[in-house]
């Protein structure tokens, strides 16, 4: 992935969009990234990535439910504890 220092990110946009449509861009501020440009499509296709897991994970959690595989919210946290 290339990266811009936000100042050139400023300076070179109209470029950067352009490039963003062939790969991530990078934008680093005080030496840190702090964001990354990706074109439309890219974006989009992250965010139906992630529809698709809350779903899925919906769906396990009501399949979970259904199956009688639950347990109460104090004995979930002791479960917890004991891995931490």
């Amino acid at each position: 992935m290339e990266t811009l220092n936000a100042s050139d990110a400023k300076r070179e946009f109209g470029e950067m969009l352009m490039k963003a449509q062939r790969e991530p861009i990078g934008i680093n501020k005080n030496g840190k990234l702090i964001a990354v440009l990706v074109s439309a499509v890219e974006y989009q296709e992250i965010e139906r990535m992630k529809e698709q897991y809350l779903k899925s994970t919906i769906q396990e959690g009501l399949a979970d439910l259904e199956a009688g595989n639950v347990q109460s919210g104090k004995d979930a946290f002791v479960e917890l504890r004991k891995h931490i």
